[in-house]
């Protein structure tokens, strides 16, 4: 695998000097490993001190709820009792080890903040280790990773209640639980307030200046839009095959038109949370369609809080390097820029674990294992890969072959064939994107195919 880590200062001095191509060249392969070292402690939970709108994260150890003085995994079930925080929009539990499986039930209720009023019991999808590097990577390696939960959306609230509930054992013939992992927290993030002044366009300034981490997301995609823009505009499909460079002279560049892509800048990312650097692979060859099992609850109006707070969970409570995921789609079929590196490159994320390489993991905020998506988002899913996988010059009703990394479908070094659009659980054995949103994905192939001409 041809990989390369690339300077955020560097990069934003190349962007001033010359526009990139749309079609990404091959990059020169490189070690990852300096990246680690100098990334924020995922155990901080600390803001930066200039960036004190971008949220926070409370983090709280869960203690025995039967009312001895267990501890650790000897407790059957575990909790929070109900109590009252400062705010908080995003929940999900972390515990130390990344390999140990949470087996069990995992239920929240919250208080909407300045009210009396409290949810029901929510379930939090426990199954998250599949949205993950894969082992052996640096990222993996880097000794900050915890075991999590996939992140539950529940509005901005200030009360909290949580109870883990280990799964029941019968296989030694007598009543028992099965182990949690120790190390279990409650993780409550706030996910700041909206980016920029309300009803700015892409081409206005911000109140804040740049800073150098902001500066270089942003230059990656200086090809596509000015710096510091808050969206990359659509293009229509002439405008989008004129700036494809073709891999051969007088070959047809079967590409989708462009889609509005809502920029980090665009969405709020606090770029000091992430490493520094850009990872790269040599190409795309898939994309895999997840669902983020984040819940429904949420209007459009906050899908950009939804994506912060995903992303602060990512890199704070679970310890990846980035958000996981380079595209993320809300239920309005707005597109939003996942990991940093440029929209247009291979960026290299966490989303499919054993099957990064070589593929793009595009999500829809949401749980569809019985709701359904909606169509704006079915759409943006089709249109997003008939443009990137078109860059590429990759046919989304093809298959093709990648070499699984290590999973529990899959051997390490084996090569699978697959779906160039495949659902998560293709390559690993999970329920992502959920029923609902997996049988939409021949429809999406199909669509994909047609807007790229084909």
């Amino acid at each position: 695998m041809h990989r390369r880590l690339m300077s955020s200062i560097g990069v934003t001095c190349a962007a001033a000097l010359s526009l990139p191509l749309a079609l990404p060249a091959a990059p020169a392969s490189a070690s990852v490993s300096s990246a680690a070292s100098r990334a924020p402690s995922a155990a901080s939970h600390v803001s930066p001190p200039d960036e004190s709108r971008s949220g926070s994260t409370q983090s709280i150890p869960l203690v025995p709820l039967d009312g001895t003085r267990a501890s650790g995994s000897t407790a059957a079930e575990q909790g929070v009792p109900r109590r009252y925080v400062r705010s908080f929009s995003l929940v999900g539990v972390v515990w130390d080890d990344p390999d140990a499986e949470l087996r069990g039930r995992v239920q929240v209720r919250t208080r909407a903040t300045g009210t009396t009023r409290w949810s029901g019991w929510q379930d939090i999808e426990t199954h998250n280790h599949e949205h993950a590097a894969d082992p052996g990577t640096a990222e993996r390696a880097s000794g900050r990773v915890r075991g999590s939960t996939a992140p539950l959306w529940v509005g901005d609230s200030d009360g909290v209640e949580v109870r883990v509930r280990a799964e029941t054992e019968h296989r030694t013939g007598t009543p028992g639980f099965q182990a949690l992992p120790e190390g279990l927290r409650l993780e409550l993030v706030a996910p700041g307030a909206e980016p920029g002044p309300a009803g700015a366009s892409a081409d206005s300034p911000r109140l804040v200046p740049l800073s150098a981490e902001s500066a270089a997301a942003s230059a990656v995609n200086a090809d596509l839009a000015q710096l510091g823009a808050l969206e990359i505009p659509a293009l229509s499909r002439k405008e989008t095959e004129d700036r494809l460079t073709a891999p051969k002279p007088g070959a047809k560049p079967y590409i989708g038109a462009r889609p509005r892509i809502v920029t980090r800048r665009g969405w709020g990312a606090n770029e000091r949370l992430r490493e520094r650097d850009f990872l790269y692979m040599k190409r795309v060859k898939a994309a895999f369609v997840h669902h983020t099992s984040s819940g429904n609850n949420y209007a459009c109006s906050q899908a950009a809080s939804v994506v912060r707070g995903i992303y602060r969970y990512h890199v704070l409570s679970s310890g990846w390097r980035d958000i996981g995921y380079n595209f993320l789609v809300d239920k309005c079929g707005n597109i939003y820029e996942g990991r940093a590196g440029g929209v247009a490159k291979s960026v290299m994320g966490a989303h499919t674990r054993g099957f990064n390489t070589d593929s793009v993991g595009i999500a829809v905020l949401g749980s569809f294992g019985s709701a359904e998506p909606s169509r704006k988002a079915v759409a943006a899913v089709a249109r997003l890969t008939a443009w990137k996988l078109g860059i590429y010059q990759v046919d989304p009703r093809g298959a093709t072959y990648l070499t699984s990394g290590g999973g529990n479908l899959y051997r390490k070094g084996r090569k699978v064939r697959l779906n160039v659009i495949s659902g998560h659980r293709d390559g690993f054995s999970t329920e992502c994107p959920g029923h609902s949103l997996y049988r939409k994905l021949p429809a999406v192939r199909s669509a994909a195919a047609r807007y790229q001409g084909r």
